[in-house]
Protein backbone atom coordinates (compact mmCIF):
# COMPACT_ATOMS: atom_id res chain seq x y z
CA UNK A 1 0.00 0.00 0.00
CA UNK A 2 1.82 3.59 -1.01
CA UNK A 3 1.22 6.51 1.14
CA UNK A 4 -0.97 9.03 0.18
CA UNK A 5 1.04 11.57 -1.90
CA UNK A 6 1.50 15.11 -0.41
CA UNK A 7 -0.51 17.66 -2.15
CA UNK A 8 0.93 20.24 -4.41
CA UNK A 9 0.17 24.30 -4.34
CA UNK A 10 -3.11 25.34 -4.36
CA UNK A 11 -4.38 21.60 -3.96
CA UNK A 12 -2.71 21.72 -0.51
CA UNK A 13 -5.47 23.86 1.42
CA UNK A 14 -8.10 23.27 -1.65
CA UNK A 15 -9.87 26.41 -0.51
CA UNK A 16 -12.50 24.81 1.21
CA UNK A 17 -12.23 27.00 4.38
CA UNK A 18 -15.04 29.84 5.83
CA UNK A 19 -14.69 33.25 5.04
CA UNK A 20 -17.40 34.38 5.46
CA UNK A 21 -18.60 33.50 9.64
CA UNK A 22 -16.77 33.07 12.35
CA UNK A 23 -16.95 30.30 14.71
CA UNK A 24 -18.74 32.22 17.44
CA UNK A 25 -21.45 33.19 15.54
CA UNK A 26 -22.04 30.04 13.74
CA UNK A 27 -21.61 28.11 17.47
CA UNK A 28 -24.44 30.52 18.67
CA UNK A 29 -26.03 30.09 16.43
CA UNK A 30 -26.14 26.48 16.44
CA UNK A 31 -26.69 26.32 20.34
CA UNK A 32 -30.19 28.35 19.60
CA UNK A 33 -31.16 26.04 16.49
CA UNK A 34 -30.28 22.79 18.65
CA UNK A 35 -32.28 23.59 22.10
CA UNK A 36 -35.65 24.92 19.30
CA UNK A 37 -35.37 21.64 17.35
CA UNK A 38 -34.99 19.68 21.24
CA UNK A 39 -38.34 21.60 22.25
CA UNK A 40 -39.91 21.08 19.45
CA UNK A 41 -39.38 17.19 19.53
CA UNK A 42 -41.09 17.28 22.84
CA UNK A 43 -44.55 19.13 21.75
CA UNK A 44 -47.85 18.69 23.21
CA UNK A 45 -48.56 15.86 20.91
CA UNK A 46 -45.53 15.02 19.38
CA UNK A 47 -46.85 15.18 16.17
CA UNK A 48 -45.17 16.08 12.65
CA UNK A 49 -46.06 20.04 11.56
CA UNK A 50 -46.22 19.78 7.83
CA UNK A 51 -47.00 23.20 6.02
CA UNK A 52 -50.50 23.04 4.00
CA UNK A 53 -48.49 22.89 0.66
CA UNK A 54 -46.57 19.66 1.33
CA UNK A 55 -49.80 18.28 2.71
CA UNK A 56 -51.32 18.94 -0.64
CA UNK A 57 -48.25 17.24 -1.98
CA UNK A 58 -48.83 13.89 -0.02
CA UNK A 59 -52.38 14.08 -0.40
CA UNK A 60 -52.17 14.54 -4.17
CA UNK A 61 -49.94 11.00 -3.95
CA UNK A 62 -52.29 9.20 -1.98
CA UNK A 63 -50.51 9.25 1.20
CA UNK A 64 -52.53 10.04 4.16
CA UNK A 65 -51.63 13.23 5.48
CA UNK A 66 -52.59 12.43 9.22
CA UNK A 67 -51.10 8.93 9.54
CA UNK A 68 -47.77 10.58 7.95
CA UNK A 69 -47.67 12.79 10.62
CA UNK A 70 -48.27 10.04 13.34
CA UNK A 71 -45.20 8.13 11.69
CA UNK A 72 -46.04 7.04 8.71
CA UNK A 73 -43.39 8.02 6.64
CA UNK A 74 -41.47 5.01 8.28
CA UNK A 75 -43.63 2.96 6.33
CA UNK A 76 -42.67 1.74 2.68
CA UNK A 77 -45.08 0.68 0.56
CA UNK A 78 -43.43 -0.49 -2.43
CA UNK A 79 -46.47 0.40 -4.40
CA UNK A 80 -46.91 4.20 -2.65
CA UNK A 81 -42.70 4.75 -3.33
CA UNK A 82 -42.70 8.40 -4.55
CA UNK A 83 -40.15 7.52 -7.51
CA UNK A 84 -40.85 9.93 -10.23
CA UNK A 85 -38.78 13.45 -10.13
CA UNK A 86 -41.56 15.50 -9.10
CA UNK A 87 -42.78 13.19 -6.64
CA UNK A 88 -40.17 14.10 -4.19
CA UNK A 89 -41.90 15.19 -0.57
CA UNK A 90 -39.42 15.86 2.21
CA UNK A 91 -41.44 17.99 5.18
CA UNK A 92 -39.35 19.30 8.19
CA UNK A 93 -39.43 16.93 11.41
CA UNK A 94 -37.70 19.35 13.94
CA UNK A 95 -35.86 17.11 16.36
CA UNK A 96 -35.80 13.58 14.27
CA UNK A 97 -32.45 13.91 13.46
CA UNK A 98 -31.34 14.26 17.67
CA UNK A 99 -27.30 13.58 17.60
CA UNK A 100 -27.85 9.75 18.90
CA UNK A 101 -29.84 9.21 15.65
CA UNK A 102 -27.22 10.65 13.69
CA UNK A 103 -24.59 8.11 15.40
CA UNK A 104 -26.48 5.16 14.61
CA UNK A 105 -26.78 5.94 10.90
CA UNK A 106 -25.57 3.20 8.89
CA UNK A 107 -23.49 3.43 5.47
CA UNK A 108 -25.06 3.75 2.38
CA UNK A 109 -23.02 1.37 0.50
CA UNK A 110 -22.13 0.81 -2.97
CA UNK A 111 -19.71 -1.90 -3.51
CA UNK A 112 -18.57 -3.27 -6.77
CA UNK A 113 -17.16 -7.43 -6.68
CA UNK A 114 -15.24 -8.66 -9.50
CA UNK A 115 -18.70 -10.45 -10.83
CA UNK A 116 -20.50 -7.21 -11.24
CA UNK A 117 -18.13 -6.40 -13.51
CA UNK A 118 -19.14 -7.20 -17.28
CA UNK A 119 -15.96 -9.01 -19.26
CA UNK A 120 -16.34 -6.51 -21.89
CA UNK A 121 -16.59 -3.61 -19.52
CA UNK A 122 -14.98 -1.09 -21.93
CA UNK A 123 -11.73 1.28 -21.25
CA UNK A 124 -10.33 0.86 -17.63
CA UNK A 125 -6.20 2.01 -16.82
CA UNK A 126 -4.94 -0.66 -14.48
CA UNK A 127 -6.24 -0.48 -10.98
CA UNK A 128 -4.66 2.35 -8.75
CA UNK A 129 -2.25 1.21 -5.96
CA UNK A 130 -4.34 1.86 -2.27
CA UNK A 131 -4.38 5.60 -1.56
CA UNK A 132 -4.52 5.73 3.16
CA UNK A 133 -7.18 8.37 3.75
CA UNK A 134 -5.57 10.53 6.14
CA UNK A 135 -8.26 12.27 8.91
CA UNK A 136 -8.98 16.00 8.33
CA UNK A 137 -7.73 18.54 10.54
CA UNK A 138 -9.88 19.91 12.74
CA UNK A 139 -12.13 21.88 13.78
CA UNK A 140 -13.59 21.44 10.13
CA UNK A 141 -14.98 24.76 9.81
CA UNK A 142 -12.17 26.19 9.65
CA UNK A 143 -10.45 23.61 7.47
CA UNK A 144 -13.38 22.05 5.17
CA UNK A 145 -16.38 24.48 6.04
CA UNK A 146 -18.34 23.44 2.60
CA UNK A 147 -17.86 19.00 3.41
CA UNK A 148 -20.91 17.45 5.44
CA UNK A 149 -23.04 14.62 6.47
CA UNK A 150 -26.13 13.48 4.71
CA UNK A 151 -28.88 11.86 6.58
CA UNK A 152 -31.51 10.27 5.12
CA UNK A 153 -34.30 6.98 6.03
CA UNK A 154 -34.84 3.93 3.65
CA UNK A 155 -36.03 0.73 3.99
CA UNK A 156 -33.51 -0.50 5.68
CA UNK A 157 -32.83 2.44 8.47
CA UNK A 158 -31.35 5.38 8.73
CA UNK A 159 -28.23 5.70 6.56
CA UNK A 160 -25.89 8.41 5.94
CA UNK A 161 -23.63 10.06 2.95
CA UNK A 162 -21.31 12.78 2.24
CA UNK A 163 -22.07 16.24 0.55
CA UNK A 164 -20.46 19.49 -0.07
CA UNK A 165 -22.20 23.02 -0.48
CA UNK A 166 -21.74 24.18 -4.30
CA UNK A 167 -22.05 27.50 -5.04
CA UNK A 168 -25.36 29.00 -7.11
CA UNK A 169 -25.42 30.68 -10.49
CA UNK A 170 -28.08 32.40 -9.90
CA UNK A 171 -27.80 33.70 -6.70
CA UNK A 172 -24.39 34.39 -5.83
CA UNK A 173 -23.04 34.30 -2.43
CA UNK A 174 -26.42 32.93 -1.09
CA UNK A 175 -26.62 29.17 -2.12
CA UNK A 176 -28.59 26.73 -0.60
CA UNK A 177 -27.24 23.60 -2.83
CA UNK A 178 -25.54 20.66 -1.87
CA UNK A 179 -23.81 18.08 -4.12
CA UNK A 180 -24.39 14.31 -3.26
CA UNK A 181 -24.51 10.96 -4.90
CA UNK A 182 -27.72 10.07 -6.71
CA UNK A 183 -27.73 6.71 -4.41
CA UNK A 184 -27.97 8.96 -1.49
CA UNK A 185 -31.50 10.50 -1.82
CA UNK A 186 -33.27 7.90 -4.74
CA UNK A 187 -32.89 3.99 -4.53
CA UNK A 188 -32.50 3.80 -8.22
CA UNK A 189 -34.29 0.84 -10.88
CA UNK A 190 -36.53 -0.74 -8.49
CA UNK A 191 -37.08 1.99 -5.77
CA UNK A 192 -38.03 5.75 -5.12
CA UNK A 193 -37.05 8.87 -3.15
CA UNK A 194 -35.63 8.51 0.15
CA UNK A 195 -36.93 10.86 3.36
CA UNK A 196 -35.89 12.79 5.66
CA UNK A 197 -32.84 13.83 3.81
CA UNK A 198 -31.02 16.23 6.13
CA UNK A 199 -27.28 18.08 5.62
CA UNK A 200 -24.95 19.01 7.97
CA UNK A 201 -22.11 20.72 7.37
CA UNK A 202 -18.62 20.14 9.65
CA UNK A 203 -20.52 17.53 11.11
CA UNK A 204 -18.38 17.01 14.78
CA UNK A 205 -16.52 20.08 14.22
CA UNK A 206 -13.63 18.82 16.37
CA UNK A 207 -13.92 15.25 15.31
CA UNK A 208 -14.48 13.77 18.80
CA UNK A 209 -14.87 10.05 19.40
CA UNK A 210 -18.14 8.43 20.18
CA UNK A 211 -17.92 8.56 23.74
CA UNK A 212 -16.88 12.21 23.60
CA UNK A 213 -19.76 13.14 21.96
CA UNK A 214 -22.27 11.69 24.35
CA UNK A 215 -21.33 15.04 25.82
CA UNK A 216 -20.90 17.20 23.19
CA UNK A 217 -22.97 20.45 22.40
CA UNK A 218 -24.73 20.92 19.62
CA UNK A 219 -22.00 23.47 17.86
CA UNK A 220 -19.58 20.91 18.04
CA UNK A 221 -21.86 18.13 16.50
CA UNK A 222 -23.14 20.76 14.14
CA UNK A 223 -21.63 23.92 13.94
CA UNK A 224 -24.21 25.47 11.23
CA UNK A 225 -27.00 23.53 12.02
CA UNK A 226 -29.22 21.22 9.93
CA UNK A 227 -30.42 21.61 6.66
CA UNK A 228 -33.66 19.64 5.47
CA UNK A 229 -33.85 19.13 1.43
CA UNK A 230 -36.79 20.69 0.37
CA UNK A 231 -36.11 19.65 -3.32
CA UNK A 232 -33.78 17.07 -5.11
CA UNK A 233 -32.99 16.32 -8.53
CA UNK A 234 -30.88 13.50 -9.30
CA UNK A 235 -30.36 11.98 -13.09
CA UNK A 236 -32.78 9.66 -15.20
CA UNK A 237 -30.02 7.74 -15.41
CA UNK A 238 -29.58 7.08 -12.07
CA UNK A 239 -33.31 6.37 -11.74
CA UNK A 240 -33.63 4.20 -14.82
CA UNK A 241 -30.12 2.22 -13.71
CA UNK A 242 -29.43 2.32 -10.86
CA UNK A 243 -28.92 -0.67 -8.47
CA UNK A 244 -27.67 -2.23 -5.31
CA UNK A 245 -23.66 -1.82 -6.68
CA UNK A 246 -24.29 1.33 -8.88
CA UNK A 247 -25.51 -1.07 -11.89
CA UNK A 248 -25.93 0.88 -15.03
CA UNK A 249 -26.79 4.07 -13.30
CA UNK A 250 -22.89 4.17 -11.60
CA UNK A 251 -21.87 6.74 -14.54
CA UNK A 252 -24.81 9.03 -13.70
CA UNK A 253 -24.62 8.64 -9.64
CA UNK A 254 -24.80 12.40 -8.02
CA UNK A 255 -27.43 14.60 -7.14
CA UNK A 256 -28.37 18.18 -6.24
CA UNK A 257 -30.15 19.05 -3.46
CA UNK A 258 -31.88 22.65 -2.38
CA UNK A 259 -31.95 22.90 0.95
CA UNK A 260 -33.45 25.26 4.23
CA UNK A 261 -32.26 25.70 7.62
CA UNK A 262 -34.47 24.02 10.74
CA UNK A 263 -34.43 26.92 12.41
CA UNK A 264 -33.48 30.37 10.69
CA UNK A 265 -33.83 32.11 7.53
CA UNK A 266 -30.36 32.64 6.39
CA UNK A 267 -28.88 30.73 3.51
CA UNK A 268 -26.91 27.90 3.64
CA UNK A 269 -23.50 29.75 2.08
CA UNK A 270 -23.88 32.82 4.14
CA UNK A 271 -23.92 30.96 7.51
CA UNK A 272 -21.28 28.02 6.47
CA UNK A 273 -18.94 31.29 4.84
CA UNK A 274 -17.49 29.03 2.41
CA UNK A 275 -18.91 27.19 -1.21
CA UNK A 276 -17.55 25.31 -4.73
CA UNK A 277 -18.07 26.10 -7.93
CA UNK A 278 -18.59 22.65 -9.92
CA UNK A 279 -16.17 22.04 -13.23
CA UNK A 280 -18.80 20.72 -15.70
CA UNK A 281 -15.94 20.24 -18.12
CA UNK A 282 -15.69 16.75 -17.54
CA UNK A 283 -11.70 16.53 -18.65
CA UNK A 284 -10.26 13.31 -19.61
CA UNK A 285 -8.38 11.49 -16.40
CA UNK A 286 -5.32 12.38 -18.16
CA UNK A 287 -6.00 15.86 -18.03
CA UNK A 288 -7.49 16.44 -14.56
CA UNK A 289 -4.44 16.56 -12.25
CA UNK A 290 -4.61 15.22 -9.22
CA UNK A 291 -8.00 15.26 -7.32
CA UNK A 292 -8.86 15.09 -3.26
CA UNK A 293 -11.83 13.35 -2.53
CA UNK A 294 -13.49 13.91 1.00
CA UNK A 295 -16.16 12.33 2.98
CA UNK A 296 -17.41 10.66 5.90
CA UNK A 297 -16.12 7.02 5.84
CA UNK A 298 -18.60 4.84 7.98
CA UNK A 299 -17.76 1.33 7.34
CA UNK A 300 -15.44 -0.52 9.14
CA UNK A 301 -12.32 0.34 9.83
CA UNK A 302 -14.07 3.94 10.47
CA UNK A 303 -16.78 4.70 11.96
CA UNK A 304 -18.63 7.69 10.58
CA UNK A 305 -17.40 10.53 13.09
CA UNK A 306 -14.59 12.00 11.32
CA UNK A 307 -13.82 13.35 8.19
CA UNK A 308 -11.25 11.91 6.01
CA UNK A 309 -9.68 12.83 2.84
CA UNK A 310 -7.66 10.91 -0.31
CA UNK A 311 -5.16 12.88 -2.99
CA UNK A 312 -4.49 10.79 -6.36
CA UNK A 313 -4.31 11.18 -9.80
CA UNK A 314 -7.21 9.53 -11.04
CA UNK A 315 -7.21 6.86 -13.88
CA UNK A 316 -10.45 5.84 -16.05
CA UNK A 317 -13.08 3.11 -15.43
CA UNK A 318 -15.58 2.01 -17.44
CA UNK A 319 -18.32 -0.64 -16.80
CA UNK A 320 -19.39 -1.21 -20.29
CA UNK A 321 -18.89 0.39 -23.75
CA UNK A 322 -22.37 1.78 -23.80
CA UNK A 323 -21.54 3.85 -20.32
CA UNK A 324 -19.60 6.87 -20.20
CA UNK A 325 -15.73 6.76 -18.37
CA UNK A 326 -15.81 6.99 -14.71
CA UNK A 327 -12.98 8.19 -12.86
CA UNK A 328 -10.82 6.00 -10.35
CA UNK A 329 -8.60 6.86 -7.61
CA UNK A 330 -6.48 4.83 -4.73
CA UNK A 331 -8.53 5.23 -1.62
CA UNK A 332 -9.20 3.41 1.38
CA UNK A 333 -12.42 5.17 2.48
CA UNK A 334 -15.64 3.15 2.53
CA UNK A 335 -19.51 3.41 2.96
CA UNK A 336 -20.50 6.56 4.13
CA UNK A 337 -17.94 8.33 2.11
CA UNK A 338 -20.90 8.03 -0.92
CA UNK A 339 -21.82 11.80 -2.33
CA UNK A 340 -18.68 13.08 -0.98
CA UNK A 341 -17.25 15.85 -3.25
CA UNK A 342 -13.84 15.23 -5.75
CA UNK A 343 -11.77 18.62 -5.62
CA UNK A 344 -9.18 19.91 -8.29
CA UNK A 345 -7.89 23.02 -9.09
CA UNK A 346 -8.71 25.35 -12.16
CA UNK A 347 -6.70 28.24 -12.94
CA UNK A 348 -5.94 28.27 -9.10
CA UNK A 349 -9.66 28.07 -7.90
CA UNK A 350 -10.89 24.79 -6.39
CA UNK A 351 -13.51 23.12 -7.96
CA UNK A 352 -15.78 20.29 -7.32
CA UNK A 353 -15.42 17.92 -10.83
CA UNK A 354 -17.17 14.57 -9.13
CA UNK A 355 -18.25 12.89 -6.22
CA UNK A 356 -17.59 9.05 -4.51
CA UNK A 357 -20.34 6.36 -6.42
CA UNK A 358 -18.66 3.11 -6.38
CA UNK A 359 -15.76 1.49 -4.83
CA UNK A 360 -14.58 -2.64 -4.59
CA UNK A 361 -15.49 -4.65 -1.20
CA UNK A 362 -11.81 -4.75 -0.47
CA UNK A 363 -12.01 -0.80 -0.18
CA UNK A 364 -8.88 0.17 -2.06
CA UNK A 365 -10.30 2.57 -4.36
CA UNK A 366 -13.19 4.99 -5.44
CA UNK A 367 -14.72 5.57 -8.53
CA UNK A 368 -17.00 8.74 -9.17
CA UNK A 369 -18.80 10.17 -11.95
CA UNK A 370 -17.59 12.40 -15.21
CA UNK A 371 -19.80 15.32 -14.95
CA UNK A 372 -20.64 16.77 -17.91
CA UNK A 373 -23.56 18.54 -19.80
CA UNK A 374 -26.10 16.49 -18.42
CA UNK A 375 -24.81 16.96 -14.82
CA UNK A 376 -24.99 20.44 -15.78
CA UNK A 377 -28.07 21.03 -17.48
CA UNK A 378 -29.61 19.12 -14.13
CA UNK A 379 -27.65 21.67 -11.83
CA UNK A 380 -29.01 24.96 -13.57
CA UNK A 381 -32.66 23.50 -13.69
CA UNK A 382 -32.32 23.44 -10.01
CA UNK A 383 -30.63 26.63 -9.57
CA UNK A 384 -33.24 28.31 -11.88
CA UNK A 385 -36.12 26.71 -10.46
CA UNK A 386 -35.45 26.30 -6.96
CA UNK A 387 -32.65 28.56 -5.77
CA UNK A 388 -34.69 31.63 -4.94
CA UNK A 389 -36.81 29.86 -2.42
Amino acid sequence: MRSIPKPRSALAALALTATACGSDSADKAADQAGAAASQAAGGDDGKVGIPADIADRLAEHGIDVDAWKDGGWQDWDKDKWLSEAKDFVNPVIEGLWKPERMRSAQEADKTLSTKDAPADQGVSDPEPAPVEAVAEKTPYHQNAAPVGKVFFDSPEGSMVCSGTVIKDVNHPGRSNLIWTAGHCVHAGLNGGWYRNIMFVPAYNDLGKSEAELGSASSSEIAPYGNWWADWASTSDGWMEGGSATGGAGAAYDYAVLHVRPEQGAESLEEKVGAALDVDFSAPSATEAGEMGAWGYPAGAPYNGLEMFKCIDRPGRFSLSPALPTMYRIGCTMTGGSSGGGWFRVVDGETKLVSNTSIGPADNTWLAGPQLGQDAQALYENMSRTYGGQ
